[in-house]
């Protein structure tokens, strides 16, 4: 439904915070008994040259959304006004401005803008272009298909025996069969789900059906419409197929004399959440490609999907790998951490997951033969370890601790599979924060957003950083920050330099934006991210000190697969305190009582999470 084309103000008072959170929004957390927001300055009077810049979108922009979006930018005075397509936009003291408009028409996707401050007017126009949207398919009159819905698609490799999904939107009213070289017919169905797309037609048909190409009719009545579908490859024609996991080398240093990097796997081909971590080095059999993803059987029973740059193929009449896990041991390395050895010929594919006072190794491929498990006298952090085989070619170790976990890494070193189990650190009760090392990430660049009068976000990160810096050492901490200067850090790199230093907690700092369509004025807030279950608490109690702090509507924490969450030798967060596309919070930025209200909350929070740690 097409929203009223009265603009969403943002007024000084129409972006004030508010007391509740927007509808869908996390349940806010309960405060703690200190002390409530900082006092801001306003947003300062700007009065200068009439100078309208537009920060967003760019020109020729491809907007995706429904039937609304925003737009900012500034005006360089805060004594003009604003139109966007003929409504007005309301212009705070400094100049900056946003706006929630409808999509412009598509026949003419453009935002006509004018600002204007007595004679003085300035133009500017900023061009769209809108996907094209998705074509109505009648149920009557010719007939029409959505040609470009037709799956499988061009690059498409499967096991004999996999069933493939045949789809194609289509009139419900038609007709729709799928028909080999060989005259085999298969009738495709539409959903039976009443709330499902209705002109979404499908069935599943084995892949050495598709291995030729053959045709999609579509008829209603004498009206006949006739598509090719894409012949899918067969990838078990010539036998079980291997390939390595991770193409690119790992280059070591004497500055960076280990790695973290791991080869990501999803469940899924299309768009699927990020579930394993491999190690480089892994051999996997082949089973499938979808576009530019590969599939993999990593055992019996489970498939797994990589990015195809990850995937290095084997020559044919490669061997398969054998993984045979021996005789194990627990070798305390000092108070910090222990490591689980299991030794094997191959790196297996594996998998972590936590429970309150274990750890659970799956190792996929992979027999267990473990006769002999030896424990060093020395290790106070594993209580006992169990394992069994739980299926053909899967073990599994579970890993008893005297508590909680608190940080662990997955290694191959000289032959051995190495599960390396970090303690939580002993607290002070008095000095929380005393002889830890907390990591302080300032986010971006690359990337970042930019807010209307152009504060770029990697900016402003790195100034609160700065101050959260100086606040954690004055409570005894060691701080190591993975920037400290403008230039570009990669992703990845942040966590594993914060690992490399020993830290016991890793804090990126952000400033949030929103994709096209979604509506600032309902949306704007603080909120933090967790990945790791052991960083939920960290995160629950920084959101809680950050909003005591800044007085923006609470958006909860949020479970995120975000890079730099997934560190798994420290609880690891990401803040998003403030939204630096929303004018006056924007304003609020660039000043030092904010700053330090962003960094006092984000300290208070770490301190309050690390005295709960007390006596573990």
């Amino acid at each position: 439904m097409r929203s009223s084309p009265a603009l969403a103000l943002c007024a000084s008072a129409a972006c004030a915070t508010a007391a509740r959170p927007p509808a869908g929004a996390a349940p806010a957390v309960a405060p703690d008994s200190a002390p409530g927001p900082l006092a801001f300055p306003p947003v300062p009077r700007v009065t200068g040259k009439l100078d309208l810049r537009v920060v967003y979108p760019p020109d020729g922009a491809t907007i995706v959304a429904r039937d609304s979006t925003f737009i900012f930018g500034s005006l360089g005075t805060g004594d003009a006004q604003l139109t966007v397509n003929g409504v007005n936009v309301p212009v705070l003291p400094n100049g900056a401005w946003l706006g929630w408009l409808p999509l412009p028409p598509r026949d003419n996707p453009r935002w006509s803008l004018v600002a204007a401050r007595g004679s003085d007017t300035v133009r500017v126009t900023r061009r769209l272009v809108l996907p094209p949207a998705r074509p109505m398919l009648s149920e009557s009159g010719p007939l029409a298909v959505d040609s470009a819905s037709l799956r499988p698609g061009t690059r498409e490799a499967r096991l004999a025996t996999d069933l493939v999904r045949v789809a194609l939107r289509a009139p419900r009213s038609a007709t729709v069969d799928w028909i080999a070289a060989d005259g085999t017919r298969r009738s495709l169905r539409p959903p039976a789900n009443p709330a499902a797309d209705s002109s979404q037609w499908a069935t599943d048909i084995e892949a050495r059906l598709l291995a030729t190409p053959g045709r999609l009719v579509v008829a209603r009545g004498a009206d006949t419409v006739s598509l090719v579908t894409p012949r899918v490859a067969l990838v078990d024609s010539m036998g079980p197929r291997y390939a390595v996991l991770g193409d690119r080398p790992v280059t070591l240093t004497a500055t960076a004399p280990d790695s973290d990097r791991v080869i990501i796997g999803r469940p899924v081909a299309s768009g699927g959440t990020y579930k394993w971590f491999f190690l480089p080095g892994t051999v996997v059999e082949v089973t499938g490609r979808s576009g530019d993803m590969v599939r993999a059987r990593v055992d019996r029973d489970l498939s797994v999907w990589f990015d195809g740059a990850d995937v290095r193929e084997l020559p044919t009449g490669t061997a398969a790998p054998v993984r045979v896990a021996g005789n194990a041991r627990v070798v305390s390395r000092g108070a910090e951490w222990s490591d689980l050895v299991i030794p094997m010929a191959e790196r297996p594919p594996v998998a972590v997951t936590e429970t309150a006072d274990a750890l659970v190794l799956e190792l996929y491929g992979t027999t267990a033969n473990t006769d002999i498990l030896n424990f060093d006298s020395r290790d106070a952090i594993v209580r006992r370890v169990t394992w069994e085989q739980v299926g053909e070619g899967r073990a599994r170790y579970v890993v008893s601790l005297h508590a909680a976990p608190f940080g662990y890494l997955v290694r191959w070193e000289r032959g051995a599979l190495v599960l390396r189990i970090r303690r939580a650190p002993v607290v002070n009760p008095g000095r929380p924060l005393q002889g830890l090392t907390i990591a302080v990430d300032a986010g971006h660049p690359p990337g970042g957003s930019t807010g209307p009068t152009g504060l770029y976000e990697a900016v402003a990160t790195l100034a609160i950083s700065q101050r959260l810096k100086t606040m954690l050492e004055s409570r005894g901490a060691t701080v190591f920050m993975t920037r400290t200067a403008p230039g570009a850090l990669g992703l990845a790199d942040r966590p594993e330099l914060a690992r490399r230093a020993g830290a016991h907690a890793f804090v990126s700092i952000h400033l949030n934006a929103l994709p096209d369509g979604v509506n600032p004025f309902t949306a704007h807030g603080t909120g933090t991210y967790f990945f790791t279950p052991r960083s939920e608490p960290l995160a629950r109690a920084v959101q809680r000190g950050m909003v005591r702090r800044m007085g923006l509507r609470d958006l909860g924490t949020n479970y995120d697969n975000l890079a730099v969450l997934r560190p798994t030798w420290m609880p690891a967060i990401l803040c998003e305190g403030a939204f630096v596309m929303m004018p006056d919070q924007e304003a609020l930025l660039r000043t030092a009582e904010f700053q330090e209200a962003y960094a006092l909350g984000v300290v208070e929070g770490v301190e309050s999470y690390f005295r709960g740690l007390v006596g573990r």
